[in-house]
């Protein structure tokens, strides 16, 4: 039976549709949204626009589908529609004007993310508006979803960078000037010094890969180790032990590293006489945890707190950037776990997934 357009403005004036998703399993419908959003991660002019509109096609049972970014070259599925030179012509008014263009049976709705205009959806055939705008929500949704991700993924390559940049010039300079003094006296262990400064310089500031592996991470510490008992001599006490069972397992890049020279530099270095640190990692039902220990001056546990938010000054960046990214990769759960009190030593302790979909080492 027909509908006329005074009864029912909001379809086509041909033969009208159901609401093309209503009578489908809801379960493929959610998954094609699904699948929709993950084609959209790049945006509108990203590889998987193309996937993404014949996502969009089949959900509303449309002749034809574009999706077009600010250059106003629509991407077709399944190809583009005759006059096609109407349609980019129709583009171009809804990019230039941000104003619904089009009847029915051509459809072009403007696509805003975040309150700004990024796009246009142009749907040909007898779809009801109602569903075409639908479905403009969920790629709106999709796209911005896409853009907070890319920005917190930037904002951890930024944090990274950071924590490469807190070499200690102190440290860097004590290392240099032990090195300097044996190069005479004792060449073969000056010889063997450098090679580990190298190693540590080289790592600290590599710039491939944003996962590595608990074998590499120990290296790095161990390297570290040995520089620092050359400039702290009997000072410094240190025991290392790693089970075989988690040196394979992967992490972010720069999270030990960083928990040892905290416990040496605001742990050992502060305190009289001699300091002791135990570095420990070993398996834990499907966990690895790891364990960074000092018997130096310790903190009170609210200062902890504060370092751990980020509120701790500039000597403590460290830290809470290690924690920060710990819980972007592994979820709220994870994260580094304080244990400290004035004059006890401070312990500190990550707890990470032995397998974590996503994170290999680069």
């Amino acid at each position: 039976m027909a509908v006329s357009a005074d009864r029912a403005p909001d379809v086509a004036p041909a033969r009208v549709r159901s609401r093309p998703w209503s009578r489908a399993d809801p379960m493929a419908v959610l998954s094609a949204a699904r699948h929709i959003a993950d084609e959209l991660k790049d945006g509108l002019g990203g590889v998987g626009a193309r996937a993404a509109a014949r996502g969009v096609r089949r959900l509303l049972e449309a002749e034809h589908v574009g999706l077009a970014d600010l250059s106003g070259r629509p991407v077709w599925a399944p190809a583009p529609p005759p006059a096609e030179h109407a349609v980019t012509e129709l583009v171009e008014k809804v990019l230039h004007s941000e104003a619904k263009g089009g009847r029915p049976p051509l459809m072009a709705v403007p696509l805003h993310v975040h309150h700004e205009l990024a796009g246009v959806l142009v749907v040909s055939g007898e779809v009801r508006r109602s569903a075409v705008r639908e479905a403009a929500d969920w790629i709106v949704e999709a796209l911005e979803r896409g853009r907070l991700e890319a920005s917190a993924e930037q904002a951890a390559q930024a944090e990274l960078r950071a924590l490469r940049a807190e070499i200690s010039p102190h440290f860097v300079y004590n290392a240099l000037t032990v090195i300097s003094a044996l190069v005479s006296s004792e060449p073969d262990r000056s010889r063997e010094l450098m090679i580990d400064f190298a190693d540590y310089i080289r790592y600290s500031l590599a710039r491939h890969g944003e996962y590595t592996t608990v074998a590499d991470e120990f290296h790095a510490i161990e390297t570290y180790l040995a520089l620092q008992r050359a400039v702290l001599g009997e000072r410094l006490q240190v025991q290392v032990r790693v089970a075989p069972e988690v040196l394979a397992v992967a992490l972010p890049y720069l999270v030990l590293q960083p928990l040892v020279e905290n416990a040496i530099r605001h742990g050992i270095e502060p305190r009289a006489g001699a300091g002791h640190v135990l570095v420990r990692g070993e398996a834990e039902g499907n966990d690895c945890v790891i364990g960074v220990e000092d018997d130096g001056l310790g903190m009170d546990p609210a200062l902890a707190e504060e370092i751990l938010a980020g509120r701790g000054g500039s000597d403590s960046v460290g830290l809470a950037n290690v924690d920060r990214r710990l819980r972007n990769v592994y979820g709220a759960w994870y994260g580094l776990v304080v244990e400290t009190a004035p004059g006890e030593g401070t312990r500190v302790v990550v707890r990470i997934p032995r397998f974590q979909p996503g994170v290999m080492p680069g």
